[in-house]
């Protein structure tokens, strides 16, 4: 079970998807390389960074694409099916963890799960997060809000989030001082409905279901 140390940052950083950003060279890279054997060939390179700052996450991913595809619009809508990112969050061991879904034109798709099996409609215990506080999670991206048709050529995406503590908070209950918390974590790329469909995860899942709270790896406050 892999270790990241999410480093703090007194500086909030900008949101402008630039991975070459002076403040995320503070930060260490995460590989989001672990493909399931459903993948087809495309193995699209994926890396992420954290930082947090008093107010919370920060993250950025970088892609390494083809077969691009963004055509999911409505929040809540399920954007893995476009070319998307993913970043799920249990800050307590003892409940239950926030999933991020996030299709590269920034459409949002996330839970408070608490119980993971599948189940008609999606979990057996969850809820949806409110539109005001999808507003709170504040995603830009390098892609237009529209991929289509598929650019099937060699392209490279960023992208860039912000998620507020306090809306984990409302969820999992007062988090207090962050500095030197362990929770879990994972991270994932896929693209269901690309010509090319893939799923990969930072921590390796035994099965196609990225849903397994046991698989996820630890992130620790520095």
């Amino acid at each position: 079970m892999s270790h990241y140390n999410v480093n703090y940052s007194a500086v909030a950083p900008t949101l402008t998807a630039n991975w070459q950003d002076p403040l995320w060279q503070a930060a260490a890279v995460i590989p989001i390389n672990h493909f399931r054997e459903e993948s087809s060939d495309h193995r699209p390179i994926t890396q992420a960074k954290l930082l947090y700052s008093d107010e919370g996450i920060h993250g950025i991913f970088q892609v390494q694409d083809r077969y691009v595809r963004c055509v999911q619009q409505q929040f809540q809508s399920l954007v893995c099916k476009d070319s998307c990112v993913e970043i799920y969050f249990q800050p307590k061991s003892d409940r239950g963890y926030m999933n991020f879904e996030i299709s590269g034109n920034t459409t949002l798709l996330s839970y408070y799960i608490t119980d993971a099996e599948r189940a008609p409609g999606g979990f057996k215990e969850f809820v949806e997060i409110t539109p005001q506080q999808g507003q709170q999670v504040k995603i830009v991206s390098s892609l237009p809000q529209v991929v289509e048709p598929e650019l099937t050529e060699a392209t490279e995406w960023t992208l860039q989030f912000f998620v507020p503590f306090s809306l984990l908070a409302h969820y999992v209950g007062d988090l207090g001082s962050i500095k030197g918390q362990q929770w879990r974590c994972n991270l994932f790329k896929c693209g269901d409905e690309t010509s090319q469909p893939h799923w990969a995860s930072w921590q390796p899942v035994p099965e196609l279901n990225f849903h397994v709270p046991a698989t996820f790896g630890h992130i620790v406050f520095a």
